[in-house]
């Protein structure tokens, strides 16, 4: 990768074990950690920043914001951890990793919703831990591979919890401290409702987390789809240069795309869906870390040609302020379930968190059966995320908000961040600490689409003059019955997906045999399983010295080898 984090609970000798000092921009030796960062950003406000200091070391590792005129978010860190001990963590803001090093503390900490992964293993005799969990195996002596996670991963596109795709290699979880031989949970992300004004608040604290991130620096640009939540940003950022959507320059996405764009006064670019858009080599399969698809990636292939310093998105701002993870009631309707706003009252949760999941039983019983591990699929998923909804039953109130937590907890979707937050300096909007608290505050029925809009209406009344193609009313139930009209009706062009086609370029581009030559028996499961199963292969690969452990392995376990 472009960046990385990379220490050891011990000095230097402990840490040249695995590295070489010569890899990083700065490596820091504090009293009990010694850890090197390697970032083409490393002292811009707002991003990276470390500081080696009489009282210790630290270092703030991603995008990071502090109060008051400090620039130098590690060295502000620093003393106010000295100051006000665990509560100095909550002013932390930001997609970050925080390293403290002092005669008295010592830990890592993820920021509260785990945007950015740590990993780490005691496997080598000492802990090792790091961003790149590639790295951190290659420090396994003799690494085994973990079933739960792995199947966890080609059934529901993500590993739960602080399980990897390797036994002895762990990751934080969310809101939580890496100590020397222990890890400790945090209490930043608890649910706590209360009664306020909900779209005045999310408008305003929306206004102050776009303005506390335009200090980020050189040109600008946005991923920037037809719907609502990236067009916030563009509404807001006044010095953007330039959109990027992936898709046809005659798809209903990009033309509505185009038309935000100019709106704004915003050069735009579509991205054409050729071989680069699916096509997942090892450039794209390093960001899955081996534990979520990169399939999410959309614009991974067209990196080359995002000609900017700073890129936002509006990944997660429907998970956080529109209530993607809630359950609401729905109806059968034109042979689909449609939802409507009205909270469901009894939700089942698994059956909710599989559906947001994306998971498919019938796929999975195939992906079983071609595959031939000794598990059922439909009772090990379920109980799988039963084991993961009840861990993060403390920090909710209801079970509605544990549905939200256990979604955020395990967003499938993060490699998104991650590529680009290792390409440029990239800006994550739902992370903002004032925007995580109003989701935290605001009940579950407030998180709705009906709310976020009413503060788009706040922020600026004409961020919502042209609407999302595929939604063009107000009401979720006018909206699927034109859809239904539109597939039905010989005379109306049906509603597009945002997304391009993802079985069409598979077999246009052959991607079974270049991805998967030896492995004729999942040829026809979906295009979505057979990437995933591409990453974790392709991952192994990118650690793994021995090349035929992970065939080894799979020879054993399943008939992929046949």
């Amino acid at each position: 990768m472009n960046t990385e984090l990379f220490g050891v609970f011990g000095g230097t000798e402990a840490f040249t074990r695995f590295r070489s000092t010569d890899e990083f921009d700065e490596v820091l030796v504090g009293p009990s950690i010694t850890v090197g960062i390697r970032d083409f950003g490393l002292g811009t406000p707002g991003w990276t920043a470390s500081y080696d200091g009489e009282n210790g070391c630290c270092v703030i590792w991603g995008e990071v914001y502090v109060p008051g005129q400090e620039t130098n978010a590690a060295r502000w860190f620093l003393d106010a951890y000295e100051r006000d001990g665990t509560e100095a963590l909550a002013e932390l803001n930001g997609s970050y990793l925080a390293v403290l090093d002092t005669p008295d503390e010592t830990f890592v900490a993820t920021d509260s919703i785990r945007s950015r992964e740590c990993f780490y293993t005691d496997a080598p005799g000492v802990r090792v831990f790091g961003t790149d969990s590639a790295t951190v195996a290659k420090t396994v002596p003799d690494p085994s591979f973990c079933r739960d996670g792995i199947l966890e991963f080609l059934h529901l596109g993500v590993a739960l919890g602080e399980k990897t795709s390797v036994e002895q290699l762990s990751r934080l979880p969310i809101d939580s401290q890496l100590r020397a031989s222990s890890v400790t949970d945090l209490e930043r992300f608890i649910y706590d409702t209360k009664e306020f004004d909900y779209a005045g608040a999310l408008a305003s604290r929306l206004e102050r987390a776009i303005d506390r991130r335009s200090i980020l620096p050189g040109r600008k640009g946005l991923l920037l789809s037809a719907g609502y939540d990236s067009r916030t940003l563009l509404s807001q950022l006044p010095d953007l240069e330039h959109c990027y959507t992936v898709g046809n320059s005659t798809a209903q996405e990009v033309v509505g795309a185009k038309r935000l764009a100019a709106q704004y006064g915003a050069d735009h670019t579509a991205f054409g869906p050729d071989e680069r858009y699916l096509y997942a080599d090892g450039s794209k399969v390093q960001y899955s870390q081996g534990i979520k698809e990169s399939l999410h990636i959309h614009h991974a292939g067209y990196t080359d040609e995002i000609d900017v310093d700073t890129i936002y998105h509006g990944l997660l701002c429907d998970t956080f302020f529109r209530g993607h993870f809630t359950a609401h009631v729905d109806l059968e309707m034109f042979g689909k379930r449609v939802p409507f706003e009205r909270l469901d009252p009894d939700p089942d949760p698994i059956d909710v968190l599989l559906s947001r999941f994306g998971y498919s039983q019938a796929t999975s019983q195939e992906l079983s059966e071609r595959t031939a591990f000794d598990v059922d699929p439909e009772s090990f998923v379920r109980q799988a995320v039963r084991t993961e909804f009840e861990s993060v039953l403390d920090r909710s109130n209801s079970i509605q908000n544990a549905l939200s937590c256990c979604g955020i907890a395990n967003q499938p979707s993060m490699p998104f961040h991650t590529q680009l937050a290792d390409n440029f300096f990239a800006s994550f909007l739902a992370a903002d600490t004032e925007l995580l608290d109003w989701h935290l505050r605001a009940p579950p029925a407030e998180r709705s689409t009906d709310t976020f809009l009413e503060a788009c209406k706040q922020i600026d009344p004409e961020m919502l003059r042209h609407r999302p193609p595929d939604r063009p009313h107000d009401v979720t139930l006018f909206n699927e019955m034109e859809r239904f009209v539109r597939r039905k009706a010989p005379f109306f062009d049906s509603f597009e997906s945002p997304w391009p086609n993802r079985k069409q370029l598979f077999t246009r581009y052959n991607f079974d045999q270049r991805l998967l030559p030896e492995f004729e028996h999942v040829h026809d499961l979906p295009a979505r399983h057979k990437l995933r199963l591409n990453d974790f292969l392709g991952w192994v690969e990118s650690w793994d010295e021995s090349a035929d452990q992970h065939l080894r392995w799979i020879d054993q376990n399943s008939s992929f080898a046949q």
